[in-house]
């Protein structure tokens, strides 16, 4: 099979990579800007002409939560023409997609957890244009898509909460986090594998909740990479969103569903605490990353 990932340098993008480099069988081409810019047809088209690949993962999106509230016609270029182009492409060249979705395409008030088929309703600039990106991929390559969400992502390769975190415990005495907004910590390492699977089982088209199992807060997750540290868990304070007002709303609950993997036969992902203890294990947090 001939891979390419979009966006190889991210979180995502880069255990992929690890990932696949370590299989045999297939070839792999992984890239970011500026050797691919996905909201260029030109560039897009003359990579995927190039390469010729079976399978595109697209992990390349504007991250920037709050500054798409600010500039959402830029967002929507990177999160919605992007896929477009790529889908494009891809139906040319008779390719399935992978297409990296969150949980900011539901509004965030439900009590129990989305299911891969709950109507989308975004309360954010962000959640809009990746709604945006899922729909047009839908449309394009009915047959032959994934639509992966996933939320709270950490991992190796580049900033997130899980370092932010292990950086306070070092500098500060204590540290104030919301405890009023309840997900889903997914470690990226595992969700690559669980797209990897996907990929390798080939179900039918649709879209799959990519999310470590169970449900915290971000307090509770704080507090389980102090204790994860050996530092006291209760530095950790808890506060409420109302202290911390942002640009973009929150969801209070983005907890996700994981009903379709059955359809798949595949196991839905680890717990999110297991998944969390491997990663601080096994060099999360090393200096050099």
């Amino acid at each position: 099979m001939r891979v390419l990932v979009t966006g190889s340098r991210g979180q995502l993008g880069s255990d992929l990579i690890e990932l696949l480099d370590a299989r045999s069988g297939s070839a792999v081409l992984g890239l970011d800007l500026p050797d691919i810019d996905i909201t260029d047809p030109q560039s897009v088209e003359l990579v995927l002409g190039g390469f010729d690949p079976d399978l595109v993962i697209n992990c390349a999106a504007w991250t920037a939560v709050d500054a798409a509230e600010q500039d959402e016609a830029a967002a929507l270029r990177v999160n919605g023409l992007g896929p477009e182009i790529i889908a494009l492409e891809c139906r040319k060249a008779g390719a399935w997609l992978v297409q990296v979705s969150t949980d900011y395409v539901f509004d965030g008030h439900a009590s129990t957890p989305y299911a891969e088929d709950a109507a989308p309703d975004p309360a954010s600039a962000y959640g809009r244009t990746k709604l945006a990106g899922e729909l047009v991929v839908r449309e394009l390559l009915p047959e032959s898509h994934y639509v992966v969400r996933t939320a709270w992502l950490y991992g190796r390769h580049g900033k997130n909460f899980v370092k932010t975190m292990a950086r306070a415990e070092k500098e500060r005495e204590t540290v104030s986090v919301v405890d009023d907004q309840c997900g889903q910590p997914t470690y990226s390492r595992d969700l690559a594998a669980q797209i990897l699977r996907l990929t390798e089982r080939r179900p039918r088209a649709g879209t799959y909740h990519g999310t470590n199992s169970g449900q915290t807060t971000w307090f509770g997750l704080a507090q389980a990479v102090f204790e994860l540290l050996g530092a006291d868990p209760e530095r950790v304070l808890p506060t409420t969103s109302a202290e911390y007002v942002l640009p973009a709303p929150r969801p209070s609950y983005s907890v996700l569903g994981h009903a379709r993997w059955a359809d798949a036969d595949i196991a839905p992902m680890r717990d999110w605490r297991p998944a969390l203890e491997d990663a601080i294990a096994t060099g999360l947090l090393d200096e050099a990353n």
